[in-house]
C-alpha cells in the first residue's frame, strides 16, 4: 500500500515538473564598441620595450622561438625580418624598469639577449 502510495505521488509530482524554455537578451550600449575601437587604437600605437633574444635564418630563429616559448610561456615572443636576418624578440614591456628586471631573467639562459627600446612611432 505504500509503495501504490509513494508511485501516484511520485506520477504527480512528475507531472507537475517540468522544464521551461526561455531567452536571454542583453541590450548593450552602442558606445561600448566605440571604446573598443578606440582602446584597440590607442594599444597599437603604444610603445613598449622588447628583448632580442637572437637572430639568423629563418630555421635558427624558429627553433629560438620554440625553445623561448618553452621557456618563458605566457610572454609574448615573435619573429621579425629585418634584412638579412630574422630576429627573435620577447615581451611588451611598458616600462624601462619591468624590461630591465626581466631582461635579467631572461640573460640566465640566454646570455646575448639585450633590450630594445620603443621606436618612435608617427601620431596622427
Amino acid at each position: 500500500m505504500k509503495s501504490l502510495v509513494f508511485l501516484g505521488c511520485l506520477t504527480l509530482f512528475s507531472v507537475g515538473v517540468h522544464a521551461q524554455n526561455g531567452s536571454i537578451t542583453i541590450e548593450q550600449d552602442p558606445k561600448i564598441d566605440e571604446l573598443l575601437k578606440v582602446y584597440a587604437s590607442v594599444n597599437s600605437k603604444a610603445e613598449f620595450y622588447q628583448i632580442q633574444v637572437g637572430f639568423g635564418s629563418y630555421q635558427k630563429a624558429q627553433n629560438l622561438k620554440t625553445r623561448i616559448d618553452q621557456d618563458f610561456p605566457g610572454w609574448h615572443s615573435k619573429i621579425e625580418f629585418e634584412s638579412p636576418t630574422y630576429r627573435v624578440r620577447l615581451g611588451k614591456f611598458k616600462t624601462k624598469l619591468e624590461a630591465e628586471r626581466k631582461l635579467l631573467e631572461v640573460r640566465q639562459k640566454y646570455p646575448d639577449a639585450f633590450l630594445l627600446k620603443p621606436e618612435k612611432k608617427e601620431r596622427k
